[in-house]
C-alpha cells in the first residue's frame, strides 16, 4: 500500500504546479476532442456499414479504424500541445509519458480486434473485447512506467495462507488469466477441428457433431488442467473435488449426466442426425442441432422444441429419414357407384403428377380398397423425398388437382347415405 501512496503523492506534487495545471488542461481538452470525434466516426461507420460483420478487407479496415480514433486523436492533440508548451518553456513530463501510453493503447486495441476477427465471430469475444484491451494495456502501461514489479509485489502481499499454499490477489489474477488464455486456445482448436470436419466428404453429419463435441470436452479439460498446473496448483488436491463431484452426480445431477451420456450415444450410434425428420410423441419436425443435453427440433410452424437426449433413448421415436428419406403419403378418395373406378384411378394418378414434390419414381399408384356403404373407396399413394418440408401442402395440392379432374369428367364424390324406415304405429 505504501507504493500506491507514493504514486499518489508524486502525481499530486506534479499537478499542483503551474506546469502541471497546463498539462491537466491539455489532457482534459484532448480527452473531450478525442471522445467527440470517436463517437461521430463510430456513428458514421455504423450508418455506412451497419452492424453485420462480413469478412472483407475494406470493412475490416474501416471497423478497425474505430478502435484507434480515440487514442490516436488524443495522442495527436497532446503532441501538438506539448510542442507549443515547450516553445514557451513549460516542462511537460506528464504529457511525454502519455504519448507512449496512448500509442500502446492504439496498437493493443487494433491487435485484439484483429485476433477476434481471425478467431471467428463470437458474441462473447465481441462483448469482452474492450475489457481485454484495457487489461492488456494496463499491464503494458505499468511496464512502460516502471511500476510493474512494485505493483506485482504489492498484489502478492495482499493474500492469506491456506495450509501449505498462499492465496493472494496476484495468484488469483494469474489463475484467471491463464485459464482464460488456455480456454481461448482450446476453443480456437475446437473451431478449427469443426471447420476441417465440415469440409470433409468422408465424415457423416452425426460423426462430425460427435467429433466436435468430444474434441471440445477433451481440449477444455486439458486446458484447465494445464492452466492450474502452470500457476502452481497441485492437481492431486483436486481428488477431493472429484469425489464431491461424483457424489453430486449420484444424487443431484442424475438427469444431467444421463442426458449428457445419452447425447454421445445418439451421436455414435447415428440413430438421429442433423436434418432427420422425426416424430417424438405428438411432435413432428426436423432435427436442427444436436447438443450435449438436448436436441433442437423445428416444426412446420417454425417453433423449435428442445427435447432432452434421455427421452430419445428411453421412448419410441419415429425417424422418417433413418435409412431412406423417401416416404409414402396416402390420400383416400370415395366415388359414387355410378362412376367408373378405372377412370377415377387414372385421373387420380395424372393429378398427382401435377405436384412438383411428388416423385415420378416410384410412380403414383391408385388402388381400389373396398366397396363401402356410401361409395367405392379408392386410395392414391404417392412418394416424397423431402418430408422435412411437410406433407400437408402435398395433400392439399393433389386433392385440389383430383377435384378439378373429377369435376371435368363428371365423377362425383357422394354424400353419406342412410336409409330411413318409417314403421306405422297401430292406432
Amino acid at each position: 500500500m505504501e507504493f500506491f501512496e507514493q504514486i499518489l503523492k508524486t502525481l499530486r506534487d506534479q499537478v499542483l504546479t503551474p506546469a502541471g495545471a497546463w498539462q491537466v488542461g491539455v489532457i482534459a481538452v484532448s480527452f473531450v476532442v478525442a471522445l467527440v470525434l470517436h463517437r461521430r466516426w463510430k456513428r458514421y461507420v455504423l450508418e455506412r456499414l451497419g452492424t453485420q460483420e462480413r469478412r472483407d478487407l475494406r470493412r475490416f479496415l474501416i471497423r478497425g479504424s474505430v478502435r484507434i480514433v480515440f487514442p490516436g486523436v488524443m495522442m495527436l492533440v497532446i503532441l501538438v500541445a506539448s510542442g507549443v508548451l515547450g516553445r514557451f518553456g513549460v516542462h511537460t513530463p506528464i504529457l511525454h509519458i502519455l504519448v507512449p501510453l496512448l500509442a500502446s493503447l492504439a496498437i493493443i486495441r487494433i491487435a485484439v480486434y484483429t485476433l477476434r476477427r481471425i478467431y471467428g465471430p463470437s458474441p462473447a469475444l465481441r462483448a469482452w473485447e474492450g475489457l481485454i484491451s484495457l487489461l492488456v494495456w494496463g499491464v503494458v502501461a505499468l511496464h512502460l512506467l516502471g511500476w510493474l514489479p512494485d505493483v506485482l509485489r504489492t498484489l502478492d502481499e495482499m493474500g492469506v495462507d491456506w495450509g501449505k499454499s498462499r492465496i493472494s490477489v496476484l495468484s488469483v489474477g494469474k489463475l484467471v488469466i491463464t485459464v482464460g488464455l488456455f480456454v481461448v486456445v482450446a476453443r480456437w482448436l475446437s473451431r478449427l477441428i469443426e471447420q476441417r470436419a465440415s469440409r470433409s466428404q468422408y465424415i457423416s453429419a452425426s460423426m462430425r457433431v460427435g467429433l466436435v463435441k468430444t474434441s471440445k470436452v477433451v481440449l477444455y479439460t486439458i486446458a484447465v488442467l494445464i492452466a492450474l498446473n502452470s500457476v502452481g496448483i497441485d492437481l492431486t488436491t483436486l481428488t477431493v473435488f472429484g469425489g464431491a463431484l461424483g457424489v453430486g452426480l449420484g444424487f443431484g445431477f442424475q438427469r444431467i449426466a444421463s442426458n449428457f451420456i445419452s447425447g454421445f450415444i445418439l451421436l455414435f450410434d447415428r440413430s438421429i442426425k442433423p436434418g432427420d425428420v422425426i416424430t417424438v410423441g405428438d411432435r413432428f419436425g426436423w432435427v436442427v442441432a444436436l447438443h450435449a443435453r438436448y436436441i433442437v427440433v423445428r416444426d412446420r410452424e417454425g417453433v423449435e422444441t428442445l427435447i432432452p437426449n434421455e427421452n430419445l433413448i428411453t421412448s419410441e421415436v419415429t425417424n422418417w429419414s433413418y435409412s431412406d428419406r423417401h416416404v409414402r403419403v396416402k390420400l383416400p378418395v370415395t366415388i359414387s357407384y355410378a362412376d367408373d373406378p378405372e377412370l377415377a384411378i387414372r385421373l387420380m394418378e395424372e393429378a398427382a403428377t401435377t405436384c412438383a414434390r411428388v416423385l415420378a419414381d416410384p410412380a403414383p399408384a391408385g388402388r381400389l380398397l373396398k366397396f363401402g356403404d356410401n361409395g367405392i373407396e379408392l386410395e392414391l399413394r404417392v412418394w416424397l423425398q423431402d418430408p422435412q418440408n411437410g406433407i400437408g401442402s402435398v395433400k392439399s395440392d393433389v386433392n385440389l388437382a383430383i377435384w378439378r379432374a373429377f369435376k371435368a369428367h363428371g365423377i362425383t364424390i357422394p354424400f353419406p347415405q342412410r336409409d330411413v324406415h318409417i314403421i306405422d304405429q297401430p292406432s
